[in-house]
Order: C-alpha cells, then sequence, then structure tokens
C-alpha cells in the first residue's frame, strides 16, 4: 500500500531541513526518518522515497542509513517495541530469563510482533544501564531492576490498554509518538513530562556530593530552567554586551605617575608568536579555499604535489621523478609470488597478462609513443 504523507508531515520536514545549513542539508536525513516512521511505524520503501526527494539524495543512499541504524524499523512494528538487555553484566543478573519468559509467554521471538499488533519484542546488546540491570526499555523508556514476572505484568498492562509509568523518565508513549520527538518536536501530550524521576542510582553521586559539602561554585539548585523565549532574549543581550567596543585602554604610567611614551623602555609591546608558542616556525595559510571532499582526500593520499602544513620535525614534500612502470611490475610481482594462492586456486593478484598489457600502454601513453589508452579490462578505447 503506497502512503501519501499528510501536509504536517511535509511541514515538518521543511522545518527540519531549516535546521540545517543550505549546503549540508543531508545531515537532516536521519530525523527526517524518525519523522517517516511516526507516521507509518517503520521506515517503507515510500518513507524512503520521501526522505530521497525532499534531501536530492537517491533513494541508495537513504537505504543505507536507514538499514544501518537498529532504531530504524524496516518492517511493521507495533505500538510498543519491548526491548530486552541480553548483555553480560544484564544477563548475568538474569536479563536473558526476562527475555526467555516474555518470548515464550508472548508467542513471539526477536524483532516479531503479536498478533494483536501491541508488542514487538527484541533482545538488546546493551542498553547503557548497568547499573540498574536488569533492564527492560519500552519505546527507549526504562524499566529497571526487572524479574520476568515484573517484565510479564507490564507487557500485560501495556496490551489491556495501560500505560505503565517507567522507573525514568517521563510517562510511556506509543512508538509513532515516541519517533515525533526522536525527529526533534517536543511532546505535546498535557503534563507528559512532568511525570517520572531519576533513579536512585543516579542520585547517589548528588548525596554524596550533599554528604561532603562538595558543590560547583555559585551554584543555586533552586534556580528555575529557562524558558525559550528568556533564553533567547538572554542570548541576544550577551550578543549586545559583546558588540560593545572595548574601552580605550590607559598609557602605562612612570614611576612619576606621568605616561610612559610608546617605544621608550617600559612601555607595553606585543607579543611575538614564537614567545607565546614556543615555535619558530613560519604561519601557513590553512586550506580554507579547498573543499571538505579535497582534503580528505589529500588527507588519505598524498603524494609530492600535496601541501601540507610546516611544523617543526616537518617537511614539505618535494618533487620527485615517478617510479618506472618495470619498478612497479616487479614490486606486484614479488608481493604476488609471496602470497600463495587461495584454496580455490584462485590468483593472489591479478592476471599477469593483464597486468603486463595495462603497464605497457601506460608506459607508451606517458611517453607520448602513442594515443592509446588502458581501459578498466586492459583494452583500449
Amino acid at each position: 500500500m503506497t502512503t501519501t504523507f499528510t501536509e504536517e508531515t511535509r511541514e515538518r520536514a521543511r522545518e527540519i531541513i531549516a535546521r540545517y545549513p543550505a549546503d549540508r542539508s543531508r545531515s537532516a536525513l536521519l530525523p527526517l526518518l524518525h519523522l517517516v516512521q511516526s507516521e507509518e511505524g517503520y521506515v517503507s520503501p515510500t518513507g524512503v522515497e520521501f526522505c530521497a526527494e525532499v534531501l536530492g539524495l537517491n533513494k541508495a543512499q537513504v537505504g543505507a542509513v536507514a538499514t544501518f541504524y537498529t532504531m530504524y524499523k524496516r518492517k511493521p512494528t507495533g505500538d510498543y517495541l519491548v526491548s530486552v538487555c541480553t548483555n553480560t553484566m544484564c544477563n548475568v543478573l538474569g536479563g536473558q530469563e526476562v527475555y526467555d519468559t516474555l518470548a515464550e509467554h508472548l508467542g513471539v521471538g526477536h524483532d516479531e510482533t503479536t498478533a494483536d499488533g501491541k508488542i514487538t519484542l527484541e533482545h538488546a546488546e546493551c542498553l547503557a544501564a548497568c547499573d540498574y540491570g536488569p533492564v527492560m526499555t519500552v519505546n527507549y523508556d526504562f524499566f529497571d531492576n526487572v524479574d520476568p514476572q515484573g517484565a510479564l505484568g507490564v507487557v500485560e498492562e501495556l496490551r489491556a490498554g495501560g500505560r505503565p509509568m517507567p522507573t525514568r523518565g517521563a510517562r510511556l508513549c506509543t512508538l509513532k509518538e515516541m519517533a515525533v520527538q526522536l525527529a526533534g518536536f517536543a511532546d505535546e501530550r498535557d503534563g507528559a513530562v512532568a511525570d517520572g524521576g531519576p533513579g536512585e542510582p543516579t542520585l547517589r553521586g548528588l548525596r554524596l556530593a550533599e554528604q561532603h559539602g562538595i558543590a560547583v561554585p555559585g551554584f543555586d539548585p533552586n534556580t528555575p530552567i529557562r524558558s525559550k523565549a528568556e533564553a533567547d532574549q538572554a542570548a541576544a543581550k550577551a550578543k549586545a554586551e559583546a558588540a560593545k567596543p572595548a574601552p580605550a585602554a590607559e598609557p602605562a604610567k612612570g614611576g612619576d605617575g606621568a605616561s610612559t611614551p610608546t617605544g621608550t623602555p617600559g612601555a607595553a609591546e606585543p607579543v611575538k608568536p614564537e614567545a607565546a608558542t614556543g615555535s619558530t616556525a613560519p604561519d601557513v595559510k590553512a586550506p580554507d579555499d579547498k573543499s571538505p571532499q579535497v582534503r580528505t582526500a589529500e588527507t588519505r593520499q598524498p603524494d609530492a604535489r600535496t601541501a601540507v602544513p610546516d611544523a617543526p620535525g616537518t617537511k614539505v614534500p618535494a618533487d620527485t621523478t615517478a617510479p618506472a612502470p618495470r619498478d612497479a611490475q616487479e614490486a606486484v610481482a614479488a608481493g604476488a609470488a609471496a602470497n600463495a594462492p587461495a584454496g580455490d586456486g584462485k590468483p593472489a593478484g591479478d592476471s599477469a597478462e593483464a597486468q603486463e598489457r595495462n603497464l605497457k600502454e601506460a608506459s607508451s601513453g606517458a611517453n607520448g609513443a602513442g594515443p592509446a589508452v588502458a581501459s578498466e579490462t586492459g583494452g583500449q578505447k
């Protein structure tokens, strides 16, 4: 079934893209994938096509990202994604038993959804909460120190239409509602973020700080969190203060209180770069005029023509004569001879005949002896 995304989704997509510089709009792909998942419950082929369309990418580029991250589901997922940590710490504490109990009770395995479409079960390698293990999350909200019976109680309440309160974090929401938040939009449910609270292991550090009188200088725990409007106003004020010209410095005074004329002993002198850094290397202009792709390519494949910053202990490589094709051939042949063929009889390197032909054509072309151009297969164009 082809999905037609709502105008609200398209408007949100435009808002997401506007968060990034015009020449870096591709960075919006991750939140856009969460956005399409919030409407369909998973990233469908139509969702991939939508992201490619609004970002000017091809579907293969979008699909490569969508299949890399496990938070993007590639098939319809239940309202509640139940993830049980089965990694080392949680496993030792009983995480695998929790997962096995849920799998048997729900009649599903890893990454499978119950027949009523409510629960999708998965085992997670790590949920980054070892001090609360074994842990289970529902749509990425934590249920700490779970045991098999407690986990069964949570999923049964979810199937009955309830929303059990997580151990930490805000009130539970559906996977689609969570995807909206992961796309960068606030939870619009009234009072949702006011529920829940921190866990005891998290508060342990705070209690130790209070016990030993450790505090950040000037910290006031009663300081309210500013609203966005207040934060914007404070930022604008700070920017205006920074834009004000600095007051003129008063001239240095001599021992008798008179101003010390410029150029006389005792006058303030600018600090030389070598005095500040301890280096006598000449300044080198940063290659800001080059694109990131060019700089990356030069970093990975430096050669005699690649400019490098001059610094103590380094030298700019001088132009040298390129190695003769025969030298390269001998080096490759020596490498191939040192590597025995694989068990299936496949040669360790390329065909010697094709290599000989390519080197001969490249040599003749480099010397201007002929117009032949080597193709990728060793033939001539």
